[in-house]
């Protein structure tokens, strides 16, 4: 009896962490080109404001697909959607590998981008269906932090891969992982928790009208754009700089070395992993969702202004900067526990992929704006064919990512402070 207790109370565990191990793979493949920048560059003779067009092509399919996401989550199921989105990665990844076009590689990431949308919001939907709701913002948290796990990885570990193997077969392997991945997932995964707490919302299907409708009751909401706005503006820190021009403004702007490059992008990862559990672990403890964001995002600010536009930093403070960066930026996991608080509990898979939408979208505008910024800054310096640019270059360019976060500071005040209550009703707050 002992035993079956037991295997009953880490069973939800094990679902989850699936689903965040999900997350993990696709944030590993969401950040793959930045470590081989310089190969695309070269493989497709590529311009910065071109690789940036090509990373974007995730962000093209993932975008979009949210609102699309959510609906399919709180109609069908976590389980056969995350292990469909997982196979479809793994097919996205194979594509990009075998490409020998640009084209072809453009698909291969949209393939990605596609499979990728599944991840972070089926991930939550096990946290919403499985886990205590009154840890949501903590679960979150660990969930953000499993994925930058994922990026470190990639970011550490597959530059040595690439550097041994070359980017193909390494982009081969990780293809081959998300096959096993997705196997995983249709044989462990469940969609219905027989605890008494959620009988009652399981029993009743929800159909495509009351989700149509739920989608249209969150889209007039001011509190959800607000919100997901907040979430935009934070999330800069890893959609436009460690995703893809973090290791090469170390390189080119800091003069690291690829490999130091590769490991100090990796702390800005590391801080939203160690981040992430301890803003929620904060916020749940106060039950208070606006204040840290703020605090977090006054020291971000800062900590930001000194990594781009301080010179001569030594290469010491460079690793400590970036952590701080990515800690006090990883504040931003509290926007989907406000969101979730602020809608019905039944629609939170739709909730959460409209506010993941939000996010997201800084990833799809910027990264190639970035590019096409750097590109007109650009003074014409090339090593081994690819393009150079100035430190000056990488200021004026990524001087989005410091206005973005005092905005966000801005967008706080708009945000309704929801003391960590969440809806089981069809009440308003």
């Amino acid at each position: 009896m002992k035993s079956h207790a037991r295997v009953c109370t880490l069973t939800p565990w094990i679902i989850c962490a699936l689903g965040a191990l999900y997350y993990c793979y696709e944030y590993f493949l969401r950040i793959s080109p930045s470590v081989m920048l310089h190969d695309l560059m070269k493989a497709y003779d590529l311009t910065g404001g071109e690789v940036g067009s090509l990373s974007a092509f995730y962000y093209h399919a993932y975008v979009p697909m949210q609102i699309v996401v959510g609906l399919l989550m709180d109609r069908y199921g976590p389980r056969r959607l995350l292990a469909m989105a997982c196979l479809c990665c793994a097919i996205g990844t194979y594509l990009f590998a075998g490409s020998h076009s640009i084209a072809i590689a453009e698909l291969g990431r949209f393939f990605v981008g596609f499979g990728s949308a599944f991840a972070f919001v089926g991930a939550l939907k096990l946290a919403t269906i499985w886990l205590p709701p009154n840890r949501f913002a903590l679960i979150s948290g660990i969930i953000t932090s499993l994925g930058m796990i994922g990026a470190m990885v990639g970011d550490i570990m597959l530059r040595n891969l690439v550097d041994v193997l070359g980017w193909k077969p390494t982009t081969y392997m990780s293809a081959g992982v998300g096959v096993m991945l997705a196997v995983a997932i249709w044989l462990i995964v469940r969609d219905i928790n027989p605890s008494p707490v959620y009988a009652n919302y399981q029993a009743q299907r929800l159909y495509f009208r009351s989700l149509l409708k739920g989608l249209w009751g969150a889209l007039r909401n001011p509190q959800i754009w607000f919100n997901g706005m907040l979430g935009f503006l934070l999330y800069l820190s890893l959609s436009v700089f460690a995703e893809l021009w973090g290791i090469p403004y170390l390189e080119q702007a800091r003069g690291l070395s690829s490999i130091h490059a590769a490991d100090a992008n990796a702390m800005v990862f590391l801080g939203w992993a160690i981040g992430g559990p301890c803003w929620g672990w904060f916020s749940d403890f106060i039950e208070r969702r606006c204040l840290p964001i703020v605090i977090a995002s006054i020291g971000a600010l800062i900590v930001v202004c000194i990594l781009f536009y301080i010179p001569h930093l030594s290469f010491s403070a460079l690793p400590i900067l970036l952590f701080l960066f990515g800690f006090l930026s990883s504040v931003q996991v509290l926007v989907f526990a406000i969101c979730r608080e602020v809608t019905h509990f039944r629609i939170a898979g739709t909730a959460i992929a409209l506010t993941n939408m939000f996010v997201m979208f800084g990833g799809n505008l910027f990264q190639p704006v970035i590019g096409k910024l750097l590109d007109m800054a650009w003074s014409g310096t090339m090593v081994d064919g690819t393009r150079v640019y100035s430190i000056f270059a990488y200021q004026a360019a990524l001087s989005v990512i410091p206005i973005g976060i005092l905005l966000a500071i801005v967008f706080t005040y708009f945000v309704r402070e929801t003391h960590g209550e969440i809806q089981m009703d069809g009440r308003e707050h």
